[in-house]
């Protein structure tokens, strides 16, 4: 038996390096020396990432995607060559827009049969290769991409290309390895560096103090989140500088994950409320869109914008209207302006008296959101709200919830009863077909919880469903999926009636674009041996959802088919 050292054992290398938990997989033929690697690593029973086989490159991605938001922890995803970077492209997208470090590898030839004694398959010359490289398919939606330039800068290359992904603005980088560079021997480096963590710089101590001074003469300040949540540190800090200064906290109509408690008194729902326009200050956390249309700022306030990257390289318009920029961490940032706050002092009586003003709203909020719950449940037919409201009742208080949905994405957020950081997590992206993949991902990091896929039907019909039920067998995956059936694409609906709300098809309820092939979206777990049922009546739903729940923690994964009235 010949051990080999070669280019695949320097990439296996280089992920050990940066730390790499997993190498996430839709396989390709040009990898034979990156599996021989893990079959000496497996043999030798060396420390380093799992290989995790995907079928699907979306899969692949996604699944990087929803474990690094989870866990801060950066993966690597394999794909093959320039087809499966196209097929995976929706999820890298993702990544960049959601600022997820990762290192995307596929591969290439660079001889095409012509090399004597090298036959790399003839499909590389006649059906894969990409005119540029295939870095020309993805550098727009990556931070940095190129093809790695010989067998002798292979390894360093990965491990730079990984540390430049984990940088601010941190995002997926992309490198093409040729197969001809993994065959090549490959001498490992002696005395080898520890690769550093991504620094994180925050702004100048006098800025944070000049904000903070800000914040303390004002009358009206408020807090307007979009994604600080990623972090239980963000979160966290988000609540005690809230209730430092009876802050009232909004959040945007395009979150990605829960950024404040919906049961503290301070909390005011998501949107954009009318008193942010009778507001003096307005902080905004890690907000890419805080209002629509993007000039309409509060219109009384001062803002203050705080984030990594306020100006989002991918958006083709954005408009902050932001008067101050605290730009650097925005954990460390916000955990530096409370600190700074404590330290000159509050005027506990103006907070006293803004905290009565703000509980008072938020119970308006509650009561309101109490009252469409009850009416809805006391339905037969299941509306968004009803399942929502008793999903939330039904399920355990540490469940995360990731969602995919789209007309259903606003009840969602305010009717489901999603508790604490990280329990509730949306794709940063207009494009379907991820959420089964970034449920996954999820549940690959946090094993211990139940982790939710709340899906809209139309969105369900994008995923890759099939080689993500296997997955979740095969990998021991267990997750709970509710498909929100309001059978048609009805996003589509409401914006082609909206555009011509006297037009022939509203007049005639006619729309080309909205109808999905009917499907019992429970019976497609049957081959797996998973749970599913259709639920149709209210009175049935939370049975159903307890005996769904009852799989999950079984082992198995369950499909709610839940037929909705609206």
């Amino acid at each position: 038996m010949r051990n080999y050292m070669d280019g695949g054992e320097a990439i296996i290398e280089a992920f050990r390096r940066l730390d790499i938990d997993y190498v996430l997989s839709s396989p390709g033929s040009e990898w034979g020396s990156v599996w021989e690697a893990f079959a000496r690593q497996a043999e030798e029973n060396t420390d380093g990432p799992e290989y995790l086989s995907c079928a699907h490159e979306t899969l692949a991605v996604n699944l990087a995607v929803g474990y690094s938001v989870m866990t801060g922890r950066m993966q690597a995803v394999m794909l093959h060559t320039g087809v499966g970077l196209l097929q995976g492209s929706m999820g890298i997208d993702t990544a960049y827009r959601q600022g997820v470090p990762m290192v995307v590898v596929s591969g290439e030839s660079l001889t095409y049969s012509e090399k004597k004694d090298f036959e790399p398959g003839p499909q590389w010359h006649g059906v894969l290769s990409v005119v540029g490289g295939p870095s020309a398919l993805v550098d727009g939606i990556t931070k940095w991409s190129q093809s790695v330039s010989s067998p002798h800068t292979l390894h360093e290359q990965l491990i730079r290309a990984g540390e430049m992904a984990q940088r601010s603005p941190a995002g997926p980088v992309y490198m093409s390895v040729p197969i001809e560079t993994m065959l090549h021997d490959w001498t490992p480096p002696q005395n080898p560096r520890a690769v550093p963590s991504a620094s994180r710089p925050v702004p100048p101590t006098a800025d944070i103090e000049a904000v903070a001074d800000m914040l303390l003469a004002a009358k009206n300040p408020a807090i307007v989140a979009e994604s600080i949540g990623r972090d239980p540190a963000g979160y966290s800090a988000t609540v005690d500088l809230a209730d430092l200064l009876a802050i009232p906290v909004s959040e945007c109509r395009w979150i990605d994950f829960t950024n404040f408690p919906k049961d503290h008194p301070l909390y005011q729902g998501m949107g954009e409320p009318e008193y942010l326009h009778d507001c003096d200050v307005v902080l905004t956390l890690r907000a890419r869109a805080p209002w629509t249309p993007p000039s309409a700022k509060p219109a009384n306030a001062r803002i203050v914008n705080i984030d990594e990257t306020p100006f989002r390289p991918h958006m083709v318009h954005q408009s902050l209207q932001a008067d101050v920029f605290l730009e650097g961490d925005a954990v460390a940032t916000l955990q530096s302006l409370i600190a700074v706050l404590h330290k000159k002092g509050v005027d506990d009586a103006a907070v006293a008296a803004r905290r009565e003003k703000w509980m008072a709203g938020h119970e308006a909020l509650v009561a309101d959101k109490k009252a469409l719950e009850d009416d809805a449940l006391a339905k037969e037919t299941i509306s968004p709200v009803g399942l929502c409201a008793t999903l939330g009742d039904v399920l355990p208080d540490d469940a995360v919830y990731v969602d995919e949905t789209i007309t259903h994405r606003p009840v969602i957020i305010r009717h489901l009863d999603f508790k604490g950081p990280q329990s509730f997590y949306t794709a940063a992206t207009g494009g379907l077909g991820q959420g089964l993949g970034l449920a996954l991902g999820t549940k690959l990091a946090r094993r211990d919880r139940l982790v939710v896929s709340v899906i809209g039907d139309g969105s369900f019909m994008y995923n890759p469903v099939t080689q993500s039920l296997a997955l979740s067998k095969h990998k021991n995956l267990p997750i709970l999926i509710v498909v929100f059936n309001n059978e048609g694409y009805s996003a589509m609906r409401k914006e082609h009636h909206a555009y011509y709300p006297d037009g022939i098809a509203a007049e005639h309820s006619a729309s080309v674009g909205q109808t999905i092939t009917s499907l019992d979206y429970a019976e497609l777990g049957a081959p797996f041996g998973f749970y599913g049922r259709r639920v149709e009546k209210l009175a049935d739903l939370p049975g159903a959802i307890r005996e769904a729940q009852e799989a999950v923690e079984g082992g198995r994964t369950a499909i709610l088919n839940v037929v909705l009235d609206d």
